[in-house]
């Protein structure tokens, strides 16, 4: 209810644990007590009841209170029984006494729970003097610029202000609010005290605006990390920065700049605080979204050969609805361009006055003049890009009016047009980045043998096709359609250079004959068929020839196939329907802004590489890729709207966020949070789910808000982004609408974390906490192939590939064990396991229990005399730990790396140069038969490394 109060401050928490509040204890053996939990008024003893013991023995001394963790991160919680039927956000533990001992408690909800944690931290860290910090406290540097904002609307010093100006300073220093909602807290407040009149004190107003204005989420957060205090110093930014977001080589100057661009306050910048109002600000910035800024530039490898990029590609261009009956516009050329698409489609048909025009023939699409969508092509064809385009030509013109296309063409886009033959030495199409500032066209080419001035060809009539299906059923044999020909001129094809169109017949007619030039287009229908019966196959095909996939002819309303089920195959050109929105625009939207929206992506390497082998539809691990854990919390929402075709229904929003990976097989799964009901202002989800990425380089993560009380429409708004975008850490995700527009001060709160999967077998209940002994390590074995010189080369690996895998669990494990023992999830990093276990360091006196010696190039740690057995164990395990590099590399982004310990370097040193020697002996074998081949001696392909590599239904290996 709108009369509900917010958590604001330490002192809110404080009162709140003296009501006392319903929470449940747990205990080991699977035992689960529910106790009421309250703060003696003195603040001296936290308690419960009922209870078997004595009164004055159910309480914890607040002095005796070591530390507070959150989540299930104690032995109690890891062993019982029902630990997963508890939330990892409702529970923490309050660890007390000289033996540690743990309270363990489950909160109803993850808001009261950070209640507790914050007001137990605040006493453990101001004792007796907590009162007088709170007291002081109110009068603190948020209320003061409060205030001041108060002031200098009360021009006149009345001491108070009209209640107009009181809801529009309000909504100037908070855009998302709702006027109405601004109003009805100012009215709420003014009948509580029997107020008449409409005039807004500065009291009332600062209560109000510490109402509407504190989110309770990003204040927990804040006093996390302001060692209790209602603001961040520099250093307490530095800390949050570093360990949290992930950011790398920060400083007290990078502090400082941050608090002076989103500190609101004149006092706060002065002294170089940032306050909750500061911090808030800072993490709705474009800075803390999801999204890494890293990839609004072009940031990957342009000079590959254009066979190696993902190409944003649109279908039939020139329709703006749907592909029977919809009108053709140049505004599709217009808004693809502008969207970053790489290849648009051209359907040229004969038309009036001897100008061609742009239709799909044989239905009843209207038309548009060639010559304007040339025209429209040369202004907008480098507006988002600079990198080469392609014109897909469907010609269905006379010779007569061929030749006119070629005026029009060489005359308006002139020496932007790419007709420089290819190179026969070559085996690979030229880069993006050799081909900036060029367009491509894509289609039918006389043979070289064609001595006329004109020639015959093989037609390529997708709306032909398109016609014949219109009512059939059968859509199972997709290549039923006669083949027809027509007269090609030669002015015309001597403009189609390295997009030769050709007819695909099957792969090793493909892998012997067809040139790095020539380009297939395969129907949507055709294409999934290759990637269900022949996935290796079409992955190899790919990385030396360019392949086309158009969407079936049944989609008549210009719906979309789901790009990714051609892109795991390694398929670069996938025409979408740019005109028609929803899931398969956004995953192509989504997938296209990781380079900087330039319109091509850099294929993963398992994809390029010729001694890789992949198989699009792998249903577990992928050979010589580590497997990423992504771990997800959805922490709250922020002003969503109601959906758009819920007309009839109120303001009223009950949200729900689903959470889908989309990808290879292996990898595709969706995780929804639960409903929040009649709150689509401020709703709180705190639920977290835990993703098994196999192929990081091909998955996309999409956020999004539903409305599950609708009439109509449910659909709030999403957020597609590919996995290797990502920023760690707190993160705000800025909602999009079903048509791609930004949707004003509509985001979600989330915190991303990306952890290694520790090698091999299925993820248990606890992630990465699970430990695998030698016996039920997965090892990579090799394949006989009965050719003598490469299975010796080979066999020579075995032996330090399985040292390496038994190197690498022993050091993840060591990991997984010291995390435990610091009292943190599998979720943390190494620098957040310091932070959580350097306050045990010191003795009740504040005299050193254990010291870390940064003297040497590893760190480490060592006792000073009788100290607590759980201390040894965190010494003991921090020994077997690899911070060799691990310290230095995990804060750039925040993900778990694992380097060997120093004492198991030159174990490691030997085991790579033994694999290094191995490689080198096999490309020496592997020149010998490349050598081989372009000899003459043998017409195989020189696949021998693909296959050496790849023992199915085994563990495979990628050198």
């Amino acid at each position: 209810m709108p009369t509900e109060k917010k958590i604001s401050s330490a002192s809110d928490c404080i009162n709140s644990m003296v009501e006392g509040s319903e929470l449940k204890k747990v205990r080991s053996n699977s035992r689960i007590y529910h106790r009421y939990f309250l703060l003696d008024a003195d603040m001296q003893s936290l308690r419960w009841e009922p209870s078997k013991k004595d009164s004055e023995k159910a309480k914890i001394d607040i002095k005796s209170i070591k530390e507070v963790r959150t989540g299930k991160n104690t032995d109690i919680f890891r062993s019982n029984g029902i630990s997963d039927q508890i939330s990892e956000d409702c529970a923490f533990s309050v660890i007390y006494g000289e033996n540690y001992e743990s309270l363990d408690l489950v909160a109803n909800s993850a808001d009261v729970a950070n209640i507790w944690v914050t007001g137990l931290r605040y006493l453990i860290s101001y004792g007796k003097h907590t009162l007088d910090m709170l007291e002081s406290s109110q009068d603190n540097m948020r209320t003061s610029w409060v205030s001041q904002m108060f002031s200098e609307i009360d021009v006149d010093n009345l001491g108070h202000i009209t209640l107009c100006n009181a809801v529009q300073c309000i909504r100037d220093l908070n855009p998302g609010l709702k006027t109405s909602k601004i109003e009805l807290k100012f009215k709420e407040l003014h009948k509580s005290k029997d107020k008449a009149g409409t005039e807004v004190t500065k009291e009332e107003f600062v209560e109000v605006f510490h109402e509407l204005c504190t989110r309770p989420e990003i204040y927990f957060l804040l006093v996390q990390f302001s060692s209790n205090k209602e603001f961040l110093d520099t250093k307490d930014l530095m800390m949050f920065l570093e360990a949290e977001q992930g950011v790398a080589h920060i400083n007290e100057e990078i502090s400082l700049e941050i608090i002076n661009k989103y500190e609101p306050s004149k006092e706060g910048q002065e002294k170089g605080w940032l306050s909750i109002d500061g911090f808030t600000k800072y993490l709705m910035s474009p800075d803390c979204y999801i999204f890494d800024p890293e990839h609004k530039k072009v940031c990957q490898d342009m000079k590959q050969p254009l066979s190696h990029y993902f190409i944003n590609s649109s279908h039939n261009t020139y329709l703006i609805e749907d592909q029977f009956r919809g009108p053709s516009d140049i505004t599709g050329y217009i808004r693809a361009l502008k969207m970053g698409c790489r290849s648009v489609e051209l359907d040229v048909w004969d038309g009036p006055d001897n100008e061609p025009v742009i239709y799909t023939g044989h239905t009843m699409t209207s038309q548009i003049v060639f010559r304007s969508v040339i025209d429209i092509i040369n202004k907008y064809a480098f507006f988002a890009s600079e990198y080469p385009l392609i014109l897909c030509l469907e010609n269905h013109c006379s010779i007569k009016q061929q030749k006119v296309m070629v005026q029009h063409m060489k005359k308006i886009l002139g020496d932007k047009l790419y007709t420089t033959s290819p190179n026969m030495e070559e085996s690979y199409l030229p880069s993006p980045d050799v081909l900036k500032g060029r367009i491509l066209i894509k289609a039918k080419k006389l043979s070289s043998s064609c001595s006329g001035v004109e020639g015959d060809v093989t037609d390529e009539d997708e709306g032909a096709e398109m016609s014949q299906r219109m009512g059939k059923e059968n859509v199972e044999q997709p290549n039923n359609v006669p083949v027809k020909r027509f007269q090609l001129c030669k002015e015309l094809s001597e403009l189609v250079s390295i997009c030769k169109s050709v007819q695909f017949k099957e792969f090793q007619v493909s892998f012997q004959a067809q040139k790095y030039w020539e380009v297939c287009s395969f129907n949507e229908v055709l294409a999934s068929k290759y990637a269900n019966e022949n996935p290796g196959d079409f992955v190899n095909y790919n990385k030396r020839f360019l392949a086309r996939v158009f969407p079936s002819p049944m989609r008549i309303d210009s719906s979309n196939m789901n790009p990714q089920d051609f892109w795991k195959c390694g398929c670069q050109i996938v025409a979408m329907n740019f005109q028609t929105p929803g899931l398969m625009m956004d995953l192509n939207i989504g997938w296209f802004r990781q380079n900087g929206n330039c319109g091509y992506v850099l294929r993963p390497a398992i994809m390029r590489e010729e001694v890789s082998f992949f198989s699009a539809n792998t249903k577990d691990s992928v050979p010589g890729v580590s497997p990423q854990l992504l771990h997800i919390k959805i922490i709250s929402g922020q002003n969503f709207p109601k959906p758009k075709g819920s007309g009839a229904k109120g303001d009223v929003v009950d949200p729900y966020v689903y959470v889908e990976i989309h990808g290879i097989p292996a990898d595709c799964a969706e995780q929804r949070t639960k409903t929040v009901h009649q709150n689509g202002d401020a709703p709180i989800f705190d639920e977290s789910f835990e993703f098994q990425i196999n192929l990081p380089e091909l998955a996309m993560v999409r956020f999004v808000v539903l409305d599950d009380d609708y009439i109509g429409d449910e659909f709030i708004g999403q957020y597609t982004i590919p996995f290797e975008c990502l920023q760690t850490g707190y993160r705000h995700v800025p909602l999009q609408s079903l048509t791609g527009e930004v949707l004003a001060h509509a985001s979600l709160f989330v915190h991303v974390a990306i952890t290694n999967r520790r090698g091999g077998g299925k993820p248990h209940k606890r992630g990465l906490s699970v430990r695998k002994g030698k016996k039920s390590r997965e090892y990579a074995s090799l394949r006989t192939l009965w050719i003598k010189t490469v299975d010796e080369v080979f066999k020579n690996a075995q032996p330090p590939i399985r040292d390496a895998t038994d190197l690498r669990e022993n050091m993840q494990n060591a990991v997984v064990s010291f995390k435990e023992l610091c009292g943190l999830s599998s979720v943390a990093n190494l620098m957040q396991c310091m932070l959580a276990v350097s306050p045990r360091f010191l003795g009740s006196d504040n005299t050193p229990l254990v010291v870390l010696n940064l003297s040497e190039q590893y760190p480490t740690m060592e006792l000073q005399g009788i100290v607590p057995e759980v201390l040894k164990k965190i010494v003991t395990t921090y020994d077997m730990v690899p911070l060799s590099s691990a310290a230095a590399s995990e804060p750039q982004d925040g993900r778990d790396s694992v380097c060997p310990a120093h004492h198991d370097v030159s174990a490691t040193e030997q085991m790579i140069q033994s694999l290094k020697a191995v490689i080198e002996n096999a490309d020496a074998v592997y020149e010998k038969i490349v050598h081989c081949q372009r000899a003459g001696v043998s017409s195989e392909q020189p696949r021998w490394r693909a296959t050496v590599l790849t023992s199915p239904p085994q563990r495979t290996l990628c050198c």
